[in-house]
């Protein structure tokens, strides 16, 4: 009776190996500018606990970049900090792209933004 073997081949196991480890190196890319972005929408959700619907929107954003220093978030600027008058306040948005390198001439590109209103009782 024969037998026949079966299993991987060298070849198509380095396949294998070389798909997972982009993957891996994309995910290690990508992992730190969504870890920022939630750290942006933590500030931004903590400085409306802490707002009242008279704040300053100068103050606000000097206080959202002092939590920002605090995670050590370098992609937002002050030019991506927006204010909007609503009824009981102000509405801060923060739109910013984050571009990193990958391969050669290739770059991975995000763009995110976020928005959070300024009231008093805010904090939703």
């Amino acid at each position: 009776m024969k037998y026949k073997q079966s299993g991987m081949t060298l070849t198509s196991f380095l396949m294998v190996l070389a798909v997972v480890g982009f993957a891996l190196y994309v995910g290690m890319k990508l992992f730190p500018m969504y870890q920022e972005f939630y750290a942006v929408k933590s500030a931004m959700k903590s400085l409306a606990t802490e707002s009242t619907g008279d704040m300053d929107p100068a103050r606000a954003t000097e206080s959202l970049f002092k939590r920002l220093d605090m995670n050590y978030s370098e992609s937002v600027k002050r030019d991506n900090v927006k204010f909007e008058r609503i009824d009981a306040g102000w509405r801060m948005n923060v739109n910013y792209e984050v571009r990193r390198k990958l391969i050669g001439n290739l770059d991975i590109v995000g763009n995110f933004s976020n928005s959070q209103d300024l009231t008093s009782g805010s904090g939703n």
